[in-house]
């Protein structure tokens, strides 16, 4: 049994009802990403998106939105990408500090 974790630390396997989320990357310049609940910002260097298994970070360069369907959760972004990032609620302070300098 696989056992995989959301992002308030619970638990739960694969065979049970898992969070619709998926993050497909195609050489570092295409990402399709499910289970997306709101975009929070985005610009040419970052996007920041509430998905269902918590907020998802992504750096990079010259970062497009290719397709925008919140409908269905789902957003495609192009560009170079450098990082993704999972901003954990468990982290508390940190988290938070993050947030507001992501958008101050």
């Amino acid at each position: 049994m696989e056992q995989y974790y959301d992002y308030n630390g619970q638990s739960y396997d694969k065979s049970s009802t898992a969070p619709d989320h998926d993050v497909k990357m195609r050489g570092r310049k295409a990402l399709d990403i499910t289970g997306v609940k709101q975009v929070e910002s985005f610009d040419n260097e970052e996007f920041l998106l509430e998905t269902s298994m918590g907020f998802l970070a992504i750096r990079g360069y010259n970062l497009k939105m290719k397709n925008l369907n919140l409908e269905q959760g789902l957003v495609s972004i192009e560009g170079k990408v450098y990082d993704l990032v999972y901003l954990d609620q468990q982290q508390g302070d940190k988290s938070k500090g993050f947030l507001n300098k992501l958008f101050k």
